[in-house]
């Protein structure tokens, strides 16, 4: 239960962070930012893992590339799950994406 909160705290900060940082990320409050946290994670859980089954193929081809594109799509569905929070460029969903992961993998370092 501990490494769960403290993976929602990091995850929260993280958009926090990117919100002040990124050009084209905007998060309303901080309320926002535990909700989005929240939506990441479960979309995380229970969508990516589909999307990635499904497009093994694809993704194999572009030599892992076309992980990126999932990753973008994962911000972009929650942005449009959560309101006060949206995204307005690719490159801002991408690199959310890639710090949240990196964040995740450090704390999960940690943790384990």
């Amino acid at each position: 239960m501990i490494n769960l909160i403290v993976r929602l705290i990091v995850s929260t900060i993280v958009v926090i962070a990117a919100s002040r940082v990124l050009q084209g990320f905007y998060v309303d409050t901080t309320q926002t930012a535990i909700m989005v946290a929240i939506v990441m994670g479960l979309l995380n859980t229970f969508i990516k893992p589909i999307l990635l089954f499904f497009s093994l193929p694809i993704t194999i081809l572009t030599l892992g590339l076309f992980y990126f594109v999932i990753n973008i799509l994962i911000v972009y569905l929650c942005d449009y799950l959560v309101d006060g929070f949206s995204v307005s460029s690719i490159l801002a969903a991408l690199l959310f994406s890639l710090g949240l992961s990196l964040a995740q993998a450090i704390v999960g370092i940690f943790l384990d």
